[in-house]
């Protein structure tokens, strides 16, 4: 009996000690008022959650969660992680004319975009790590030549989902004096205005809603297949992908997304695109109805009509257990057997939209 009740009151101390963590403001807040009845009368809400267009399992059938942290644990790949520092590029970012059209990848699915005069954030993920706890999934070494203090002011901030690998709350805070609006899904808002953002900043959609921005510019609000949460509770706000217009550029922004037809549907309604921007990394064929695998990518870019695809989601964490490079090596394979054009730069690299050609395979020859 004793030695039950001493088991209860570590157990419970335990509970309270992981309740305290989770109410940090970093894991945001679930939406409540006015902005979950709007979720509820969401089409692509049921059951109390954000539903995929098509069933999507956590892990591919037949595959348990045992398997998978048994192989991440004890069977990681030896080349998970470079050994060998990254080639990167850096443009001050805080110096240049508003009328550049470029584009400049910071690592993972975080991206800056000016044209046309405005300026848009992708994802940011800036500082270090993609992970509520500091000293996990670090940054490969040499990836991190961008800082927050490297942003300038922001038109427009896009969030895909609310996941850590791209909604990091430390940048997100710093960034904060210089971002004037949020585009997001359904739900992801309420992290925002917890985290003193006024609601005026914030432009929340569903899927296929649309946002006017003005002199030519429009972003209409895409289905992904994926899902959301940043603490133990899913699916309480929308996974997003974007289609931005611009007077000189239509673009694709994918955010995180399992294959299914809503690319076909998206690249017949919108398409087609000058440039496709897909993630690449982070898949497993335990997970494959949540990531794309690597020939699925290439699909994905010929269904969105895109003459340009640009893989992202790979070459700064670590999320999946294969090479480091193995993601980019065989979406360049797959695209050069589909004829499908492909935008490779280096970290920091800037990216001419006028001219999305000439990209060298800087990747190789690093172990």
């Amino acid at each position: 009996m004793y030695t039950l009740l001493i088991i209860l009151i570590i157990t419970g101390i335990a509970i309270l000690l992981v309740m305290g963590y989770l109410r940090q403001p970093m894991f945001g807040k679930k939406p409540t008022g006015e902005r979950l009845q709007k979720i509820n009368n969401s089409p692509n809400f049921s059951n109390g959650k954000f539903q995929n267009l098509s069933i999507t399992p956590d892990l591919t059938e037949g595959v348990s969660y045992y398997a998978v942290l048994k192989e991440f644990l004890f069977e990681k790949n030896k080349r998970s992680k470079p050994t060998g520092v990254f080639p990167t590029g850096k443009v001050d970012l805080l110096s240049i004319s508003r009328e550049e059209e470029v584009l400049v990848w910071f690592g993972h699915s975080s991206y800056f975009i000016q044209t046309s005069g405005k300026r848009f954030l992708v994802d940011p993920v800036l500082n270090g790590s993609a992970s509520p706890v500091k000293a996990t999934t670090l940054s490969f070494k040499g990836t991190d030549i961008y800082t927050s203090a490297d942003i300038p002011e922001v038109d427009y901030l896009l969030i895909s989902h609310d996941h850590w690998d791209h909604l990091d709350y430390k940048t997100i805070m710093q960034l904060k004096p210089r971002i004037s609006k949020v585009i997001c899904g359904l739900g992801t808002g309420q992290h925002f205005e917890h985290w003193g953002f006024q609601s005026s900043q914030l432009i929340e959609k569903d899927w296929y809603d649309e946002v006017i921005l003005g002199d030519g510019f429009v972003v209409n609000i895409t289905p992904a297949r994926h899902f959301s949460g940043r603490t133990l509770t899913r699916n309480t706000a929308l996974w997003v992908s974007f289609v931005l217009t611009t007077p000189g550029i239509k673009l694709f922004l994918g955010g995180d997304s399992g294959y299914d037809t809503h690319f076909a549907a998206i690249g017949e309604q919108f398409g087609p695109f000058d440039l496709a921007i897909l993630e690449c990394g982070q898949y497993d064929k335990s997970w494959k109805y949540i990531h794309m695998m690597p020939d699925e990518i290439v699909k994905a870019a010929k269904d969105l009509r895109a003459t340009f695809l640009m893989p992202v989601h790979w070459g700064k964490f670590v999320l999946a257990n294969h090479a480091w490079d193995e993601p980019i090596l065989q979406v360049s394979s797959f695209a050069k057997a589909a004829n499908q054009s492909l935008v490779t730069p280096m970290i920091g690299e800037a990216v001419n939209l006028n001219n999305l050609t000439g990209f060298k395979a800087w990747w190789q020859g690093i172990q």
